[in-house]
């Protein structure tokens, strides 16, 4: 449990699915439907955990989505949620520039640039832009070729 804690905490977002791997474990050591199970036991708490989990987002979602909508062109509801779309936009281009500057520059603005890094991040940018090809593929690929130049 203590890895999966450790393994949510390196990445900004899915700290919430550590549930579906604390569920796991549970109904791995606890055997909810008998010893001779045990894989089955585990992910079927696995799935009622994240089941349970995102439930009532999608009822909160579902049965506020009307009041939502009916708040579009109200300033004294559009301005503050224009505001938060600005912030977390901001929050994103700051992080975007903490990792450019963390795979630019590995050792600090002291050390030498890293022009490999910088050439792969330059035509990734650029088949995402100017051929539109899709963000999973650009992954793919960048991480491929980061890979060959480091062997």
């Amino acid at each position: 449990m203590i890895d999966g804690l450790a393994l949510g905490e390196t990445t900004p977002g899915p700290l919430i699915m550590i549930v579906t791997f604390v569920g796991f474990l549970a109904g791995w050591h606890a055997l909810p439907l008998g010893p001779e199970t045990l894989l089955m036991s585990a992910v079927l708490a696995a799935v009622i955990v994240t089941y349970f989990t995102f439930l009532p987002s999608f009822v909160f979602i579902l049965a506020g989505g009307s009041l939502v909508e009916s708040t579009y062109g109200n300033l004294k509801f559009t301005a503050p949620l224009s505001a938060i779309t600005a912030a977390v936009v901001g929050v994103i281009l700051n992080l975007a520039v903490f990792f450019a500057w963390h795979v630019f520059w590995p050792k600090g603005f002291t050390g030498d640039f890293d022009g490999v890094a910088a050439l792969i991040g330059v035509y990734a940018l650029i088949a995402l832009f100017r051929f539109k090809i899709g963000v999973i593929p650009v992954i793919f690929v960048s991480a491929a070729a980061g890979l060959l130049v480091s062997l």
